[in-house]
């Protein structure tokens, strides 16, 4: 999402409406757009923490289930929603002195059940430690940035899987890409909450 501090609150809800209006058919479920209208705009507002329960409580909801459904277990396109926001932004900030930034992020955790998890390298700490890896690339221009792409990194830890780390419907080769575009790649149907880190 791209924002700009001169843009005023009828502007900027406008924009909102058309990143909407422009990813809606990637979600088959109307209960579902509106589950991810409530998700983008609290995740734009100004609270201190943001997990699943201060998300649904900024939303109106009393309990998380909703944003959690929404993570794990709800069925939508988020190639198609990853594609359709780059579109967004490059309509919005297109610029030919634009650049791209790649950023690779270490996420440290404490448990060993996150896809990708394993001791590794991780600037976000400056040594090795327990961590997910992942590769962000941003479109960055005079008129703002924003994220448009992004990639899991599984270590071969997780594709050999001695010690049966990986759950068994996790992707069974090396490099591949994160999110539900595991899902036609496992066998039987997956269950991908066991797939997914914890909302």
């Amino acid at each position: 999402m791209t924002a700009d501090v001169r843009v005023g609150p009828a502007a900027w809800r406008a924009g909102i409406d058309e990143l909407l209006d422009r990813i809606a058919g990637r979600f088959g479920r109307v209960e579902l757009r509106g589950r991810v209208r409530a998700f983008l705009l609290a995740l734009l507002a100004d609270l201190p923490r943001k997990n699943c329960w201060t998300l649904a409580e900024h939303a109106g909801d009393p309990t998380p289930d909703g944003m959690q459904h929404l993570l794990t277990r709800a069925v939508w396109d988020t190639d198609g929603v990853r594609e359709d926001l780059r579109d967004y932004v490059i309509a919005h900030l297109a610029d030919p002195a634009a650049v791209l930034v790649i950023d690779e992020t270490g996420d440290l955790k404490k448990g060993r059940h996150t896809v990708g998890v394993q001791r590794q390298y991780t600037g976000t700490a400056g040594r090795i430690e327990n961590a997910q890896v992942a590769v962000y690339l941003t479109y960055a221009a005079a008129g703002g940035h924003a994220l448009i792409d992004r990639e899991l990194y599984l270590p071969q830890s997780w594709t050999d899987d001695p010690a049966g780390v990986r759950p068994p419907e996790c992707p069974r080769t090396w490099g591949s890409p994160p999110s539900r575009r595991w899902r036609p790649r496992c066998s039987p149907a997956p269950s991908m909450a066991a797939c997914r880190r914890p909302g």
